[in-house]
């Protein structure tokens, strides 16, 4: 694929039916990107695509190098980034303030995709990690109820993401999507909020090619009912 092309395989609706079980090798995902977010067999963890290399963020906020050869993903999202837009900001309010910049930079944009890269100190972050399937189809809500919650103080890492127009709502999830990896590589997950402590770097790309693939031969996709659960996605994403 071409840089700053979306490509995600499955759907937010089915890991929130439990669609988690089966999947395809992350190899197959990184011909289409380097840049992304998703997760692994049985929700085993947050996944972090950055720079080409794939690392899984572990329940207990670690974080591991994985082998795209051997490992199975049943969601990822990924573009090969190429940012359209490098500035410096600070984003005291995290989130709020990250929101309003790309707001600026790029009022454009509400009804397409960008690709996100925050790189610098972060003066407080906080995310979360799930620890996976207790059995098979248990859906997204029950997994995350078991999440564990991580705060550090003067983190210096790299925040990766996406934005995703709203009418995208059960296909990825709508609004922006972080996760964050430290610069050592050992602490990570999905992002709750964060602080950032002076400037940071942003890189911002818009996107306006969207490729999905659906599974194919899995007879847990082709079960569900991949009703749209917007609330439900909220609350595990938000």
């Amino acid at each position: 694929m071409a840089a700053n092309e979306v490509y995600q395989y499955s759907l937010i609706s089915a890991l929130m039916d439990g669609v988690a079980s089966n999947g395809i090798p992350i190899s197959d995902v990184l011909r289409h990107g380097d840049h992304g977010l998703g997760t692994f067999k049985n929700m085993v963890g947050e996944m972090i695509v950055l720079d080409g290399e794939v690392y899984q963020m572990k329940a207990d906020g670690s974080v591991v190098h994985v082998d795209p050869e051997t490992t199975i993903t049943p969601f990822a999202t990924v573009t090969r980034f190429d940012p359209t837009t490098t500035v410096k900001a600070t984003l005291k309010d995290g989130k709020k303030d990250l929101q309003a910049l790309l707001d600026e930079l790029h009022p454009e944009a509400t009804n397409h995709f960008l690709a996100i890269r925050l790189d610098g100190t972060f003066e407080r972050i906080e995310f979360r990690t799930a620890g996976g399937q207790c059995r098979p189809r248990e859906g997204m809500v029950d997994v995350c109820s078991r999440q564990t919650t991580h705060t550090f103080e003067g983190e210096r890492g790299t925040v990766i993401g996406f934005r995703c127009p709203g009418y995208v709502m059960g296909i990825n999830v709508a609004g922006d999507h972080l996760h964050f990896i430290s610069e050592d590589r050992e602490r990570g997950g999905h992002i709750l909020g964060f602080e950032t402590e002076g400037e940071i770097e942003v890189g911002v790309a818009v996107m306006s090619n969207f490729r999905l693939e659906l599974p194919k031969g899995d007879r847990e996709f082709d079960e569900a009912k991949l009703v749209k659960d917007e609330e439900g996605i909220k609350a595990v994403e938000g």
